[in-house]
């Protein structure tokens, strides 16, 4: 199966091309390799993709059509696994654009592209559990409202699912949106608390602990994540009593974790403990999530299976060996 994938060098996507190459399956990736955060993290980890014949690269912005269809242009995929986006929700509110550009714009593009191949059997696509907002019913269900969006972030992710929706219906394309949650695991990203917090304990800073602690976080470790986005891919949705081919699942681990609680993990795993300062909530940001996986345990059979207590340890042997600590 040849499989296109963007956001090859971003966290997910990296843990998702290595799966898929072990798998001896073929991977054409795709990254802009925005500045976001550290280009070098992200040359690393194409670095290791790149040891697989089966791999293919190219650095392109996915909301360039013209360098889209230069680079992919004639190429057929069995699948589409659309990862890139600009992430972040604290960024939105310094770089508003940047979301219009990449979650906006470069979804259509992904859209006009699985709309031209004639072989695509499915295309699934990262959505957010930011969507849910400020609601406070617990754990967010597929079945909430999702029109209060409380960051421009969690806006782009929900307009997504609405053209793919319409995509669906009009031109009878399969897809998936995933609502990710809190993804945490080794090659994470430096602007996630894990990596933040680490980092601060390691080098004897103090940590910032916003809200005073109280938040509560469904951290996900990142091959559960992956196993989620193959079993998806595996099973495209089929139009159905006149229902477009499109379906939305929550992905996470069901399991929200108290924050105060995952430092402390944190801490038994350096081996150290930290200094924290407590802030206040940021604006865009919530208090609380909680995914209901009752929809993508009964139609894909996902059971996520790490604990925060058997993932953070994880995350943490792989920083020091990343910065030979």
């Amino acid at each position: 199966m040849t499989n296109l994938l963007t956001g090859a060098a971003g966290f997910i996507g990296f843990h998702v091309a290595t799966r898929l190459l072990e798998l001896g399956e073929r991977v054409v990736g795709v990254d802009n390799l925005n500045p976001y955060y550290s280009v070098s993290l992200k040359e690393d980890r194409l670095r290791k993709l790149l040891d697989y014949p089966n791999f293919t690269f190219h650095q392109v912005n996915i909301a360039d059509r013209s360098a889209m269809q230069e680079a992919l242009g004639g190429l057929e995929f069995s699948a589409i696994i659309h990862l890139a986006a600009q992430a972040g929700v604290r960024y939105s509110l310094e770089n508003p654009f940047a979301y219009i550009e990449a979650n906006l714009v470069g979804h259509m593009a992904i859209l006009e592209l699985a709309r031209q191949q004639t072989a695509l059997e499915h295309l699934v696509y990262a959505s957010s559990s930011s969507v849910y907002g400020g609601n406070t019913k617990l754990p967010f269900s597929e079945a909430d409202r999702v029109d209060q969006p409380v960051s421009l972030y969690a806006a782009t992710k929900k307009s997504d699912e609405l053209l793919s929706q319409s995509y669906a219906h009009l031109y009878g394309i399969p897809q998936t949106g995933l609502r990710f949650f809190t993804v945490y695991g080794p090659w994470g990203r430096p602007d996630m608390a894990l990596w933040l917090f680490t980092e601060a304990i390691l080098a004897g800073r103090a940590i910032k602990v916003f809200n005073n602690g109280d938040m509560r976080r469904d951290f996900t470790y990142v091959d559960d994540i992956v196993t989620g986005i193959l079993a998806a891919r595996d099973n495209p949705p089929v139009k159905k009593d006149g229902a477009a081919p499109h379906r939305i699942y929550n992905i996470g681990n069901n399991h929200p974790e108290e924050l105060l609680r995952l430092i402390e993990v944190l801490e038994d795993s350096l081996g150290r403990k930290a200094e924290r300062v407590l802030q206040p909530m940021q604006p865009g940001d919530v208090k609380e999530t909680y995914a209901d996986l009752t929809a993508i345990q009964r139609d894909l059979g996902f059971r996520p299976a790490t604990t925060i207590e058997q993932g953070v340890p994880k995350f943490t042997a792989w920083y020091r060996d990343y910065h030979n600590l």
